[in-house]
């Protein structure tokens, strides 16, 4: 089966010229600091996401993409359109034409695909690093090196701040509705709970009129929020989204009816598209994860423990399976965030780990 590949190539060069630098550096094994640039030739690279017009999966790939740039490489990217079968499919192709020596970083499209892909990649010899959804019960200190690490945003937490955010814009108080992920999507659920746990601290002062899934589309979003309008009308006083895609799309709706910034929006990820919406006043708030610097890091960690420079078996639990930290962007620091695509210093990681991922 042929997959369905698109390489980005962008000269080191390029890179340098066009980033900003950022500071500090991890302590961390010697050998994960020093020999990643002169060996791992034979090792491929490839990143699988749902699609590349999702701003923070672009973000990802290239944030993956700067990565391979630094070590002289391209990545191949594999885009599942929405469809499981063609995702697990493609990384199986992948593993086959590479031999197994593959470094691959993974946003599974449904938690369920975790779990095969890893298997796949275990069986292969591959080096996987998961981003965001997976089965509780898999766990990669069960796989050896192979399945090298889980990484993950505090959803709760993140749902919970950019509501109360929203809310203290809203005065206090109102109704809102609401525009979740993909059903049994783990950041979905979790953000979800995040958004409920800020309406049940309001203490009755902000009531939950509708929720529906908006798949993290900007068009189903669009098309929630007008019937939002027309059931709800002057009852809404906030929309929370949990994707800046999602977002998006309500604002359109806002727009449409000259309602933009008079209902407050909030959402998460922290695309450039959002901290653009932030400076207009179309958006609140929204929570970044960096999905540019963490696709970064969560493919040097791949490919360094495919090259041998890295053991992953010899890390503690807390830095096989963890939170990435986040930051809430409003008004009063969006500027701070608008700098463009930084250098990343990929021996860091470690200080943007959080905690381990909870039970």
């Amino acid at each position: 089966m042929k997959t369905n590949t698109t390489n980005f190539k962008l000269s080191r060069r390029k890179f340098l010229k066009t980033s900003a630098a950022i500071g500090g550096a991890a302590a961390l094994p010697v050998a994960f600091t020093t020999k990643v640039m002169a060996d791992g030739t034979k090792v491929a690279l490839a990143y699988s996401v749902n699609t590349l017009s999702s701003p923070s999966q672009a973000q990802q790939v290239r944030g993956g993409e700067a990565f391979a740039a630094s070590i002289g490489k391209e990545i191949n990217t594999l885009l599942t359109g929405g469809n499981s079968e063609k995702g697990i499919a493609d990384i199986r192709a992948v593993l086959a034409k590479f031999e197994g020596n593959v470094a691959v970083v993974v946003d599974p499209l449904d938690s369920p695909d975790a779990r095969v892909i890893v298997d796949e990649c275990n069986k292969a010899g591959a080096k996987i690093v998961t981003l965001w959804n997976k089965p509780e019960d898999l766990r990669p200190w069960n796989f050896g090196d192979n399945y090298v690490a889980h990484i993950s945003f505090d959803g709760i937490e993140s749902g919970r701040i950019v509501a109360n955010s929203m809310i203290d814009a809203m005065g206090g108080e109102g109704g809102i509705v609401g525009l979740g992920g993909i059903a049994n999507n783990v950041p979905a659920i979790d953000r979800k709970a995040g958004l409920e746990q800020a309406v049940a601290d309001s203490g009755g002062k902000v009531e939950l009129l509708d929720f529906q899934v908006g798949d993290w589309a900007s068009s189903k979003a669009f098309t929630i929020t007008q019937a939002y309008l027309t059931r709800f009308g002057s009852d809404i006083k906030g929309i929370w989204a949990a994707n800046d895609e999602m977002a998006f799309g309500a604002i359109q709706a806002l727009v449409a009816e000259g309602l933009n910034g008079q209902i407050k929006v909030c959402s998460i990820d922290g695309t450039p598209p959002a901290l653009d919406a932030i400076t207009s006043g179309d958006l609140v708030c929204s929570d970044s994860w960096d999905p540019y610097r963490w696709g970064g890091f969560a493919l040097s960690l791949a490919y360094r423990a495919a090259a041998g420079e890295y053991t992953p078996s010899a890390e503690s639990n807390g830095r096989r399976e963890f939170y990435g930290k986040t930051a809430l962007i409003d008004s009063s620091n969006v500027d701070q965030f608008k700098s463009g695509a930084p250098t990343i210093d990929y021996d860091a990681v470690w200080d943007f780990v959080g905690a381990q991922i909870r039970a």
